[in-house]
């Protein structure tokens, strides 16, 4: 195979490889790296590889792993709570596993495969995910097909047990998205309240490197309060809200007032209601998005903003 040949095979193929890296590591970044690691060892393969796809899945899948291993340790000591890096979209699409695809992209998806060793965790995607034949995975993991079908099991009943409610009325969830993020945007807290679960979550991840909350919230109530309380002291100091879909669920990003990447809100709906918000404000995680806001600098301004309004400036007040 000429040097082109590979490259092009390599290009039609990375979307690909890109979806599964990113299902098994939950890392914008860390999914990219691995599928442009595996680009040397496909241009050196002698002889080529009879079958591209199954080489290069096989390679990012090892590589993956390897990963999946180290971070675990990293994340023992990782500062609060962790999210996924948010994706504003897939770059794979297969219409034979759209379901399986759009639904493991979700956030609550990617929090709960965190709950799986790295092993079950690349099963489980190349095998629920991606259809992968289980001769095929256990080539991949270097184990036996029964193996290999005792690891998914253990993997489906361990995604099972925390498996969240998902809106099956992507329509229906979108309106109820506009409605939230509207009544955010006016600081209507009667609307909050309402559109909001009565045990609903709160989540933010700033991995120690932006403001954060000190703990998640959780209830209806103090959900409401706080956002409400920040809609007009963010609009005082330029914040901007774009909406988006993210990771496939209704979401926004949150910019300054140059347009910089401040955070992401994501929102899961079931039973018409916003059942959890998970926030990513950390900047590692964004610089994918776009030039990133010094959160610190805006925090201090709605600070400021909340002191001129008399509003006071506790910690959750103050948090943008």
């Amino acid at each position: 195979m000429e040097l082109h040949d590979r490259v092009s095979t390599f290009e039609q193929l990375r979307p690909m490889l890109f979806s599964i890296a990113y299902r098994m590591l939950g890392s914008v970044s860390d999914a990219e790296d691995a599928v442009q690691e595996a680009w040397p060892r496909f241009q050196d393969a002698d002889p080529a590889p009879r079958s591209p796809r199954a080489f290069l899945t096989t390679v990012v899948s090892r590589l993956c792993i390897d990963v999946l291993r180290s971070a675990r340790k990293r994340r023992e000591h990782y500062v609060g709570d962790w999210l996924p890096e948010p994706l504003i979209a897939d770059p794979y699409d297969d219409p034979a596993h759209a379901a399986e695809l759009a639904d493991s992209m979700t956030m609550a998806a990617l929090v709960l495969l965190e709950r799986l060793s790295p092993l079950e965790r690349a099963v489980f995607v190349l095998r629920d995910v991606f259809g992968h034949e289980y001769a095929e995975i256990a080539g991949i993991m270097g184990r036996s097909e029964p193996a290999c079908r005792q690891v998914a099991a253990r993997a489906r009943r361990h995604m099972g047990e925390g498996r969240a409610r998902f809106n099956a009325n992507r329509a229906a969830g979108a309106e109820l998205a506009d409605r939230f993020f509207g009544a955010f945007r006016e600081g209507d807290l009667a609307s909050l309240t309402e559109l909001l679960a009565a045990d609903a979550t709160l989540t933010s991840d700033s991995g120690g490197k932006a403001p954060s909350l000190p703990r998640r919230i959780i209830g209806a109530d103090k959900i409401a309060r706080l956002l409400a309380s920040l809609s007009a002291p963010s609009a005082a100091v330029g914040m901007g809200m774009q909406r988006r879909e993210i990771n496939g669920a209704p979401g926004a990003l949150m910019t300054d007032s140059a347009g910089r990447v401040l955070n992401t809100i994501v929102l899961e709906i079931a039973d018409g209601t916003v059942q959890v918000i998970r926030i990513v404000v950390n900047p590692d995680k964004l610089a994918h998005l776009g030039p990133v806001a010094d959160a610190w600098r805006v925090h201090e301004d709605v600070a400021k903003a909340r002191r001129l309004a008399g509003r006071g400036t506790g910690p959750l007040a103050a948090w943008p």
